[in-house]
C-alpha cells in the first residue's frame, strides 16, 4: 500500500497532517489539487539555470546511521588491527582500486562509479549531520541530536531545490522521497528533509510505501468506490463544458495555467505514465529478483520507474528492520560486521549493482545520476560492544552515471580512515555538483518567500570526478 504526503511528517504519531491527494474529494473540477499546483508553479518561475545538464535525472540511496567507510569505499587493508575490517578488501573493475569484501557486485562497476574519499561534515550527530548532508548547508548549531524540523532558516533539501528548478511532469512531481521520512528512534524527524524556506508547497513528495508487499497497490491514484469510471467520465465532461463557457468571458494566463494543472491531476487518475510508473506488476520477476525482494529493493526498483516517468529526483531512504541488531540500520553500535555481513551490504551491494545494471541496459545509466551517501562515517576503532560509533571527520561517498567520470578517486584518508590527507570534500560541494549536473550552477537564484534573491548553493563544483 502507498500513501502520498505532501510534508514529511511523523505518520506514527499523532500529529496532524494534510494528504497532498486524497481522491475521494472527487468534485465537480475533479480535484482541489490544481490549487496546489499553483502555488508549486509560481515557485518553478524563479528557477534560472546556466549548466548544460549532464543528467535528467536523480537516484539518492540514503543509509541513515552512516556508510561505514572501512568496510566499504575505503577500506585499510593494510591499516591498524583496531581499525581495519574483518572483511578485507578486493580488487575491482578499475586497476588499484580496492573496495570492502562484501562488495563483489558493485566491484564489478567501478568503471561507472567516481569514489570520493574525503567527504567531511565535523558533525557526529544524526540529525544535524544529516541536515548537512541533506541540504548542502551547516545546521546551526552543530552536533544537535535529534534537531527537528521547523525552524525558519531551515534551508531547503535537494529535492526541494529540484522542485523549485524542475517542472513536475505528466502528473509527477519532480522530486518524490520513499518509502518513508528519516527519524530517530522515538519518531524524531530529522530536518533538512523539506522544503524550509521556501515553503511547503515545494515539499518534495512523501511517498509511504512498501513495495515488496504482494499486494502493494496506489489507493490514493484510484477512484473512490463510490465514484464508476462513468460517474467520472461524466464529470470530467462537465468540467470541460464548463471551462469552455467561462473562456468566453475570461481567457488570460491565469485561466490557461488552471487548465492545464488540472490536467495533470487527471492524468494521475486516468491512466497514462504517472500511474504506470507506480505498477511493480509490471516488472518481470527476473527483474525485481536481480534487485532482491526486501522493502528498500524494491523502492530502488521503483525509484527507476519513477525517473522514467519523468520525475526529476527520487531519494530512497533505507529503513529500519525491527526484528535486526541495532534496528536493523547502519547505525551499528553494536555488533558492526555481524550485522554488515547479515543484511546490510547483501541488500546494499545487490540493489545498488542492480539499478546501475538496469539503468545501462536501458539505456539510462548516462543520463541519470546515482549517489550512496549517508550522514556520516564510521569511527575508526571498534568499540567494546564489537560496533563502530559516529564518525563526522572524514567519510566516503560515491557518485555513478550521468555526468561522472567513472573509475576515479578523489580525495586521500589517513592510514585509519580517521582523517582527510587530500581532497576534502564539504556537504555544499557535494550539493553544488549534484545540481550542477541537474542543469544548475551554484550561483543560480531562487527567491524565498520574501522574494529575497538566494543562491542555490554556496559549495563548489567537483570537477574531478565529473565527466
Amino acid at each position: 500500500m502507498l500513501r502520498i504526503f505532501d510534508r514529511n511528517v511523523p505518520l506514527c504519531d499523532g500529529v496532524s497532517r494534510r494528504e497532498w491527494l486524497r481522491v475521494g474529494s472527487l468534485g465537480l473540477s475533479g480535484l482541489s489539487l490544481p490549487h496546489l499546483l499553483a502555488s508549486r508553479d509560481r515557485a518553478a518561475e524563479q528557477g534560472q539555470g546556466g549548466a548544460q545538464p549532464k543528467a535528467k535525472s536523480v537516484i539518492l540511496f540514503w543509509l541513515t546511521g552512516g556508510v561505514p567507510q572501512h568496510d566499504t569505499w575505503d577500506p585499510k587493508p593494510n591499516g591498524p588491527d583496531h581499525s581495519r575490517s574483518e572483511f578485507g578488501a578486493i580488487p575491482t573493475r578499475t586497476p588499484g582500486l580496492q573496495v570492502g569484501a562484501l562488495m563483489p557486485q558493485t566491484a564489478q562497476l567501478t568503471d561507472r562509479i567516481a569514489v570520493l574519499r574525503a567527504m567531511v561534515t565535523g558533525d557526529n550527530s544524526h540529525s544535524s549531520s544529516g541536515y548537512q548532508m541533506l541540504t548542502g548547508v551547516p545546521h546551526i548549531p552543530l552536533s544537535r541530536e535529534n534537531a527537528l524540523p521547523g525552524a525558519p532558516n531551515d534551508w531547503p533539501s535537494l529535492g526541494a531545490l529540484t522542485r523549485v528548478l524542475r517542472s513536475d511532469k505528466d502528473g509527477l512531481p519532480s522530486a518524490i522521497t520513499l518509502p518513508r521520512h528519516i527519524a530517530n528512534v522515538g519518531e524524531k524527524l530529522w530536518p533538512g528533509q523539506d522544503a524550509g524556506f521556501l515553503g511547503r508547497t515545494v515539499d518534495p513528495w512523501l511517498l509511504t510505501c512498501d513495495p515488496s508487499e504482494e499486494d502493494f497497490q496506489i489507493p490514493d491514484l484510484q477512484l473512490p468506490a463510490d465514484v464508476s469510471e462513468l460517474r467520472y467520465d461524466q464529470r470530467r465532461g462537465l468540467l470541460t463544458q464548463v471551462n469552455r463557457q467561462l473562456d468566453r468571458f475570461e481567457q488570460h494566463a491565469e485561466t490557461e495555467q488552471y487548465d492545464r494543472r488540472t490536467e495533470q491531476a487527471i492524468s494521475l487518475l486516468s491512466g497514462g505514465r504517472a500511474r504506470e510508473a507506480f505498477d511493480l506488476a509490471r516488472e518481470r520477476d527476473t527483474i525485481r529478483d536481480r534487485y532482491g525482494r526486501s522493502k528498500f529493493a524494491q523502492s530502488v526498483l521503483l525509484a527507476r520507474r519513477l525517473v522514467e516517468a519523468g520525475t526529476s529526483l527520487v531519494q530512497v531512504n533505507w529503513q529500519r528492520i525491527d526484528d535486526k541488531e541495532n534496528n536493523g540500520s547502519w547505525d551499528t553500535h553494536k555488533d558492526h560486521h555481524a550485522s554488515l555481513k547479515g543484511w546490510l551490504m547483501p541488500i546494499m551491494d545487490q540493489a545498488f549493482s542492480a539499478l546501475l545494471t538496469d539503468l545501462e541496459e536501458r539505456g539510462l545509466l548516462d543520463e541519470t545520476l546515482v549517489a550512496w551517501v549517508g550522514e556520516f562515517g564510521h569511527t575508526p576503532r571498534i568499540n567494546a560492544r564489537a560496533g563502530r560509533d559516529h564518525w563526522g571527520s572524514v567519510f566516503s561517498i560515491a557518485l555513478a552515471g550521468g555526468g561522472v567520470r567513472g573509475g576515479v578517486v578523489h580525495g586521500e584518508s589517513d592510514r585509519e580512515a580517521a582523517y582527510p590527507i587530500s581532497g576534502r570534500v564539504a556537504p555544499n560541494d557535494y550539493a553544488a555538483t549534484v545540481l550542477h549536473c541537474l542543469g544548475f550552477e551554484p550561483e543560480t537564484i531562487i527567491r524565498d518567500l520574501q522574494d529575497r534573491p538566494i543562491p542555490i548553493s554556496r559549495g563548489k563544483v567537483i570537477d574531478q570526478v565529473l565527466a
